[in-house]
């Protein structure tokens, strides 16, 4: 929830040309306030940079007044969209049930979900990082056939990192990246093979490139470091 109506089309437009002319070899998607999607899908129109949304309602349509539905966010262009970030779940008390009903609710109108998954320190220190990622993507897969997250793309977010300037490790974060894979790959090998598990937590351009560079992490959902195009382009040109 950062920027206005100005500083948002300075940034898309700093983005664009610095990003939207055909030089990288990577899915760059911008997932701007919702507000400023009409600016954005008309910033972004007719160049590369593809357009999601940060977050939306498990509902089609209703009296569910200040939500907006997976249908409203298709018209404008949006593709992606985020599910369960760690500011959803631990500020706004969503459920890994509701998050799956997001997923389900991005795939039936043909969004794309990065659904986020990640433990909070004391989870980590207590040595139940790993059960608390799997219960997580083990709801999603309660109402979603595995095969989904062939096109789905999970993002492992450990809480601790996130605004904190603090950052897992490469070797921290490609432990747990591995160990997503692997659950993906006790119900589908082929799924766990394609599946995109991207890194998000305090990624910035000093950190990408090492990150990006471990088997297991595709790539990366970049926060506070997006605000300032310099350091988003960076980083997005570390991965290709």
């Amino acid at each position: 929830m950062h920027g206005s109506r100005d500083s948002a089309g300075n940034l898309l437009r700093e983005l664009v040309n610095g990003l939207g002319n055909g030089r990288n070899c990577v899915d760059i998607v911008i997932c701007p306030p919702v507000i400023f999607l009409p600016l954005a899908e008309q910033l972004l129109g007719g160049n590369e940079l593809i357009l999601g949304a940060q977050n939306m309602s498990s509902e089609v349509s209703g009296a569910y007044t200040g939500e907006v539905s997976p249908e409203m966010l298709a018209e404008f262009s949006v593709r992606y969209v985020i599910t369960g970030h760690s500011e959803r779940r631990m500020l706004f008390g969503e459920s890994d049930t509701l998050i799956a009903q997001k997923f389900s609710a991005a795939l039936a109108a043909s969004l794309i979900p990065i659904v986020c998954v990640g433990e909070t320190l004391a989870q980590r220190d207590s040595g139940k990082a790993k059960q608390v990622v799997t219960a997580q993507l083990d709801a999603i897969v309660a109402k979603n056939p595995v095969a989904a997250f062939a096109t789905a793309v999970i993002a492992y977010e450990p809480i601790w990192a996130i605004g904190t300037g603090r950052t897992a490790s490469p070797e921290q974060a490609q432990e747990m990246h591995e160990h997503i894979r692997q659950w993906l790959a006790n119900q589908d090998t082929e799924v766990a093979e394609n599946a995109q598990i991207i890194y998000g937590g305090s990624v910035n351009a000093a950190n990408a490139k090492e990150l990006f560079a471990q088997p297991d992490i595709d790539g990366g959902l970049v926060g506070g470091a997006s605000l300032k195009a310099e350091d988003f382009i960076a980083i997005c040109n570390s991965v290709s």
